[in-house]
């Protein structure tokens, strides 16, 4: 099989990963070798081949938002050629403190889908099947796949913020799972307040019926009970906590975030307003989001890239260059 490669010993600006033939992957027990239809670009993936994420593995195959067809190991839930969906927590360990209390997103052990174990810059992958996820049908593979992890990811941030109907929400930039996560706010009749650089995202978030939408340097017009940051900065995450009202929640979806800077804390986070990190989802995340996708249209855009091109599919994703989420198709 065809596939695109990091070796963290010759990383080179947009030059990460070599396009190699290798032997097709052969499924452990409880594993499924899926035949890959399309796999999204995060910017997860960005930070593994940047070194911002230290190397786990020698060398490794990226990807973490798979759309692909069962062809072996299938199981009695996973018929041969049924579709499903496999995304960044790619397995637990299932007896670690976290795992017995409902919590497997913290996992002392977790495996990670295109980090600790290959992903789906490939013709092929074996992956858990417990951790494969049936997939609606009636949507194509290259919409499907920004699902399993912006669109996840950003649903679980809304649970951390603890978002309810009808709050008021701010979004802090407005990459692939902010114009997710949006939608599933307005499903909530919660008024939404973007604030976001690029003038792009700016019209992204107007096109998508933002409430208020403003550039990195703007407020709010209202106090805001939940916000939700989905940009990298420690700056960002101050401006959020500014604009929360006393007992607000600011949930941080970033798995890697630049150095937070000093800021009031009489003015800013007193008034038992907090700070929540976001991390990874559980199955259960995944199941809810993707039954609440069945009912939703979420009209998002996509720009597909062959997989000899998933060096340029990163460069769009670090330069916001590409329309809606960048998504390589097999």
């Amino acid at each position: 099989m065809r596939a695109a490669v990091y070796d963290p010993t010759s990383r080179a600006p947009g030059k990460w990963l070599s396009l190699e033939e290798r032997p097709m992957p052969e499924p452990r027990p409880g594993e499924v070798l899926l035949k890959v239809q399309a796999c999204g670009v995060c910017r997860t993936d960005l930070h593994i081949v940047e070194g911002d994420l230290a190397p786990i593995q020698p060398r490794i195959i990226p990807g973490h938002q798979i759309v692909g067809h069962v062809l072996g190991g299938a199981t009695a839930s996973l018929p041969p050629v049924a579709r499903v969906g496999v995304s960044w927590v790619g397995g637990v360990d299932g007896d670690c403190w976290y795992c017995r209390h409902g919590m497997e997103n913290l996992c002392d052990h977790p495996v990670f889908t295109g980090y600790t174990v290959n992903g789906g810059y490939a013709e092929y992958a074996t992956v858990r099947a417990d951790f494969s996820v049936p997939l609606p049908e009636g949507v194509e593979s290259a919409r499907l796949a920004p699902l399993l992890c912006a669109g996840i990811i950003g649903f679980r941030s809304l649970r951390v913020a603890g978002v309810e109907r009808g709050e008021r929400v701010g979004l802090y930039g407005f990459g692939s799972s902010a114009s997710l996560a949006i939608r599933v706010l307005q499903a909530w009749d919660c008024p939404v307040y973007v604030v976001t650089r690029g003038e792009a995202h700016r019209k992204a978030a107007e096109g998508r019926g933002a409430t208020w939408v403003g550039d990195e340097d703007a407020e709010p017009p209202v106090e805001l009970d939940r916000a939700i940051t989905f940009a990298p900065s420690g700056k960002v995450v101050v401006s959020a906590l500014a604009a929360l009202r006393k007992g607000g929640v600011v949930a941080i979806n970033a798995i890697h975030l630049d150095q937070m800077p000093a800021f009031d804390y009489d003015k800013l986070l007193w008034g038992e307003r907090q700070l929540r990190s976001v991390a990874n989802m559980t199955r259960q995340d995944a199941h809810d989001f993707l039954a609440l996708a069945g009912t939703l249209d979420f009209h998002q855009t996509v720009t597909t890239f062959p997989l000899d091109e998933a060096n340029r599919a990163l460069e769009a994703v670090k330069h916001e260059t590409a329309d809606g989420s960048s998504v390589i198709v097999l």
